[in-house]
């Protein structure tokens, strides 16, 4: 985690789900106080919310928290994204701005903005709101060396960060944007194993959950390949190859790989 402090403020435009990750792994990180960050929302209820918990500044003016803002997060939906930026494009000139709005590409939101506006595109994803978030971050031609440091900053206080070229950002979201939920489904279809063959639910839930904690962190700390861990797993005659040719014969691995694919090409879709 991150330990030097940022001399910034952070104008959050978008208070949902992710602005609270952000927000929170801002704070506990020590990178600011509260009132340096400013979260706009048209949502009363989640600004209340936001204000309450963290004793931020809060508002419903995107574009005067844009102007207070030496960072700018964009934390909007793709499919009102042009109309808010297009909205605060007039107060960005000197601010950092960061999106993570999933398909937009730097040189649209450039092209609104004009061309010497400082962008990186960001994709964290769900397990942000844990602290252990995997963010992506493509950089704009423009973005200056301490834009990145600062950028890396604020996510690394939610997880890890890799830095990667644009033209990936959306295989990015199809793998790591979305891939929690595949990981979910795979953790609810384990507990329902456990539970067919009798093990309580509540049970079988924590076992299924960190079992794949644990073989993540393996992966993570070992540095091995997937494959090699698991052929460590499954030894000649045992139980884990028999349940493994049983997922191949279920297509899993071509279907995960569907899924990211599926995935990728949706978030070309809401780019255009």
């Amino acid at each position: 985690m991150p330990s030097a402090a940022l001399s910034h403020k952070i104008a959050f435009v978008g208070g949902g789900q992710m602005a609270e990750a952000l927000i929170g792994g801002i704070l506990a990180a020590k990178l600011c106080v509260p009132d340096r960050i400013w979260a706009t929302d048209p949502a009363a209820v989640r600004l209340d919310h936001l204000k309450k918990t963290f004793g931020i500044q809060v508002g419903g003016s995107n574009r005067e928290a844009a102007a207070w803002g030496d960072v700018v997060m964009l934390a909007v939906k793709p499919q009102v994204f042009d109309g808010v930026l297009k909205e605060i494009g007039g107060e960005l000139a000197n601010a950092l701005i960061v999106s993570i709005a999933a398909g937009v590409p730097i040189s649209r939101i450039v092209g609104i903005c004009g061309g010497q506006t400082r962008v990186i595109r960001a994709m964290p994803n769900m397990p942000a709101m844990v602290h252990e978030g995997m963010t992506a971050l493509a950089i704009g031609s423009c973005a200056h060396e301490q834009d990145v440091a600062t950028a890396r900053c604020i996510f690394e206080s939610v997880g890890k960060v890799v830095p990667v070229e644009e033209r990936l950002m959306d295989a990015v979201t199809g793998l790591s944007g979305s891939g929690p939920a595949y990981v979910f489904l795979a953790i609810e279809a384990l507990t329902d194993g456990g539970v067919k063959m009798g093990v309580p639910r509540d049970i079988a839930a924590v076992l299924a959950a960190q079992t794949v904690l644990g073989a993540a962190q393996m992966v993570l700390k070992t540095g091995q390949h997937p494959a090699r861990l698991k052929d460590q797993v499954a030894s000649p005659g045992g139980t884990t190859i028999a349940g493994l040719h049983r997922l191949e014969q279920g297509g899993l691995r071509a279907t995960f790989i569907d899924a990211v694919e599926a995935a990728t090409k949706r978030s070309q879709e809401l780019g255009r």
